[in-house]
C-alpha cells in the first residue's frame, strides 16, 4: 500500500473514531422498553418517538438529541397531539 494511500485511509477511520466519540457523548435513548406505537398519534407509547426518530437516534448529533428530548417532553404533557 502507498503512503498517500495509507494516510488517506488512517484519515478517513480518525475522522470516524471522532464521529462516534461526537454521538456517544449525546444523552442516552429515551426508550423505556415499551415499544409499541399508537395508531391515532403515531407515537412510541413508551418513549413518545415516531418511528422515523426512533430509526434516526443513532445517528443524530447531540444537540438534535436534546432538542428531540425537550419535544418528547412537551408531547407527554399534551399526548393527543400528532407528529408534525
Amino acid at each position: 500500500m502507498d503512503a498517500a494511500r495509507q494516510r488517506r485511509l488512517l484519515d478517513r477511520e480518525r475522522r470516524r473514531a471522532e464521529r462516534r466519540r461526537l454521538l456517544e457523548s449525546g444523552p442516552p435513548s429515551p426508550c423505556i422498553g415499551v415499544c409499541r406505537l399508537d395508531d391515532r398519534t403515531g407515537y412510541c407509547i413508551g418513549c413518545y418517538r415516531t418511528i422515523d426518530e426512533i430509526g434516526d437516534w443513532q445517528i443524530m448529533m447531540p444537540e438534535d438529541r436534546h432538542a428531540l428530548l425537550e419535544a418528547l417532553a412537551r408531547r407527554r404533557v399534551d399526548g393527543s397531539r400528532t407528529p408534525s
